[in-house]
């Protein structure tokens, strides 16, 4: 009973958090979602609780799938989104071949390509995301 109080906040505060989160931000917790959720699927795979590896290893590759379907291929940085594109697809597939082979070895490659990208992502400056805001504004006000 206590962790369902517990839980309910925690879904609340994170409503909260996504309702008051700009896309870098988004982009940020999903990040940190996926990782987690590997990381979850890892130790579930440790203690041999089949249902739980499978319901998180689902939740970091769907993320992993909606971090790779947003990717902007219209800036001038299409090369990064195609690199990043093929990765994403990488890791998808690297977490399918961790759930079949239950592989450890194989979670800990994805989480080791996943936490660069985030720790690049959360590096960038603030006046580079002000920037990228406002190529993107205008790119919607020409639509």
């Amino acid at each position: 009973m206590y962790n369902r109080g517990i839980n309910a906040y925690k879904k609340g505060n994170l409503k909260q958090q996504i309702a008051q989160a700009d896309p870098h931000q988004l982009t940020l917790m999903l990040m940190q979602g996926a990782l987690d959720r590997m990381a979850y699927a890892k130790g579930a795979m440790e203690r041999k609780e089949f249902e739980t590896k499978s319901e998180h290893l689902s939740r970091a590759s769907a993320i992993l799938v909606n971090l790779r379907d947003t990717l902007d291929f219209n800036g001038d940085e299409t090369q990064v989104a195609d690199n990043l594109y093929a990765l994403y697809e990488y890791m998808i597939n690297r977490l399918t071949d961790a759930h079949v082979q239950n592989n450890t070895t194989i979670m800990d490659e994805v989480i080791n390509l996943m936490l660069p990208i985030k720790t690049a992502w959360s590096q960038i400056p603030e006046e580079a995301k002000q920037q990228a805001y406002e190529m993107q504004r205008q790119q919607n006000a020409a639509v």
